[in-house]
């Protein structure tokens, strides 16, 4: 089973202006210049990766560019042991405003596809496909990660995701 989230807001929080407390930084060249970007991790967030890599295949989907979007996923995941694929703007539709996440671009069976993203608009062409996750900003008492995973373990195993999804969430295609 596939699993995708959004890197901002799902899993971590950026910066450009400097932040005491990051928990790493790296350089991204844009507009000509090298800005550092300040990284902060969302609660939990390398324990729900292994948790979730031990049940499913994870793709990271996002939006974000991938100037910047590849660094983070090498250093959250520096051995390639957790994610498997990533997928990053240049596969999103812009549409009204929005990069929708069209999960057909996968190549894989939407049956067996979930997509956790703090934006349900941006999971709108799969509805059924999407789990709704609160934005994170800096609460470091956040447990909203950790809080899916009884969740995701109902989905293993199952033949068609999107009714478990549906009957939980109340999505309607």
């Amino acid at each position: 089973m596939h699993h995708g989230f959004n890197l901002y807001r799902n899993t971590c929080a950026f910066y450009i202006e400097h932040c005491d407390d990051a928990d790493f930084t790296f350089p991204v060249f844009y507009d000509m210049k090298e800005h550092i970007v300040y990284v902060k991790q969302r609660p939990h967030l390398q324990t729900f990766l292994k948790r979730v890599s031990e049940m499913f295949e994870i793709v990271v989907f996002t939006a974000s560019q991938s100037i910047y979007a590849k660094q983070l996923l090498d250093i959250l995941d520096p051995e390639g042991k957790l994610i498997s694929q990533r997928a990053y703007r240049e596969s999103c539709i812009f549409s009204e405003g929005t990069y929708l996440k069209d999960l057909t671009v996968l190549h894989v069976d939407l049956a067996r596809v979930a997509i956790i993203d703090n934006s349900p608009q941006v999971f709108r062409l799969q509805v059924n496909n999407g789990i709704p996750i609160n934005s994170w900003f800096d609460d470091p008492s956040d447990c909203a990660l950790i809080s899916l995973l009884p969740f995701l373990e109902t989905l293993v195993g199952a033949d068609d995701v999107r009714p478990i999804i549906a009957g939980k969430f109340g999505n309607k295609e």
